[in-house]
């Protein structure tokens, strides 16, 4: 199986030579390591780069840390931090002024002082950077601000259905239950049993991220920060604000943690691209509405994994998959309301009829540059009043951007009379060009 993550690829190929350090960041077994020192150096030796002007060094490899003259990563059974000087001293010779060179580091967090290294390297026009890493800082959205405008960051997502269902070379069908239950972690999609997948899933995010926020952040309570994750996993893709899930999770769980004990967990998770807070926005007033917004998760496969894969919500999981294909095509996403005011059976003293004000959903508003789409995920569509129930919020949005409705139906693509479109959730995964 081969994951070519080819708009990942991209993103680092339109980037080369443009004079920052770029860091690559994204959760753990994420694909990073793979994106840099297999993939785009791949690339730069197709694209004319010779060997010798390609530097790739990991960290945490001991074949590597032998060229510096280290025999063991660790002293007194810790680990200890490389050496800035001992890697320079090894740098030096390989780097000639007159030739570019691309240097890719790996783990670059086991460097001592790595920020001030790639800052030095920076200053030299003819050395183009890029690093990933998995410390706790690495996996944070915080990251950049060790650089101070030096650098910018590649966020790589799990693989998307599409991509996930050509690596895999499976059915469409097995690929698509596959990719609801497990999501797309690569090592997971490479594994051929469901019980090993579930039981990584699992293991995962207990003994990795969630161990690398509470290692970060010194959380105290841990079994809360747990608990809290697994009440956000039930919540995914309901609109929801700081009061419901305080008193979702304390009527849960019998706790009494206060709004901000709560909040500061959840921007924990955040942070660490376990989840993302999707802010709702007002189409017609052009502006956020405060206190409300939905949860999703970064992945599929580490949400039902909280949940022991007792959950498996196809509508919500849907959308949490149509929330991250976006992203990787890199829009920007909010999801959206539309007020209207409708007449209802009543009247009043003076016999005239009483209005109602009602809020309508749209799950998306997604803008990249000049385009905006606004997209409903229906899992199914069975009869027309499903129909018109999913179109109606599009009636009463006044512009004439794009509007999508995307549903698991086997149907083809379809434009109504008012140019809504129709198309089966997958051929819109599969296809970057499909709308």
């Amino acid at each position: 199986m081969v994951f070519a993550r080819e708009r990942d690829l991209k993103r680092l190929i339109i980037r080369k030579n443009d004079g920052l350090i770029k860091v690559i960041t994204g959760i753990r077994r994420v694909g990073k390591s793979y994106l840099l020192m297999e993939l785009f150096y791949e690339h730069l030796l197709a694209d004319g780069i010779h060997p010798d002007q390609i530097i790739r060094f990991a960290f945490d490899s001991m074949d590597d840390l032998k060229k510096l003259g280290i025999k063991s990563r660790y002293k007194n059974g810790r680990p200890v931090k490389i050496a800035a000087d001992r890697f320079m001293n090894y740098l030096s010779p390989c780097i000639q002024e007159e030739k570019p060179y691309y240097l890719l580091l790996d783990e670059i967090q086991e460097l001592d002082s790595f920020e001030s290294v790639l800052s030095s390297y920076l200053h030299k026009k003819n050395i183009d950077i890029y690093v990933t890493g998995s410390n706790s800082r690495f996996l944070s959205s915080d990251v950049l601000t060790e650089f101070r405008g030096r650098g910018e960051e590649i966020h790589i997502l799990p693989l998307t259905y599409g991509e996930y269902a050509k690596g895999t070379d499976a059915p469409s069908d097995r690929a698509w239950r596959e990719y609801v239950q497990t999501g797309g972690i690569p090592l997971v999609a490479l594994m051929r049993d469901d019980e090993q997948k579930e039981g990584y899933l699992r293991e995962l995010c207990t003994e990795v991220y969630l161990k690398d926020i509470i290692e970060r952040n010194i959380v105290q309570h841990t079994a809360d920060l747990g608990e809290l994750l697994d009440t956000v996993a039930s919540m995914m893709a309901s609109v929801t604000n700081p009061t419901r899930i305080t008193n979702t999770f304390n009527a849960e769980k019998h706790r009494n943690l206060t709004d901000d004990t709560i909040n500061r967990y959840l921007e924990f998770f955040e942070e660490s691209f376990l989840i993302n807070r999707v802010r709702r926005f007002d189409i017609e007033g052009r502006r956020y509405i405060n206190g409300s917004y939905k949860f999703y998760f970064e992945d599929i496969g580490i949400r039902n994994a909280r949940l022991n894969f007792r959950q498996i919500n196809e509508t919500h999981i849907m959308e949490n998959i149509i929330y991250n294909e976006l992203r990787h095509r890199g829009y920007r996403v909010n999801t959206g309301n539309v007020e209207i005011r409708e007449k209802t059976d009543r009247m009043d003293k003076n016999n005239r009829p009483i209005y109602t004000t009602k809020q309508l959903e749209v799950d998306f508003v997604a803008s990249r540059g000049s385009d905006l789409i606004y997209i409903q995920s229906a899992f199914s569509i069975p009869d027309e009043l499903k129909e018109y129930q999913e179109k109606r919020s599009f009636f009463h949005i006044g512009d004439s951007f794009r509007k999508l409705i995307l549903i698991n139906d086997n149907i083809k693509m379809k434009r109504d009379e008012v140019g809504i479109m129709t198309m089966n959730v997958r051929d819109f995964l599969l296809d970057n060009e499909s709308f």
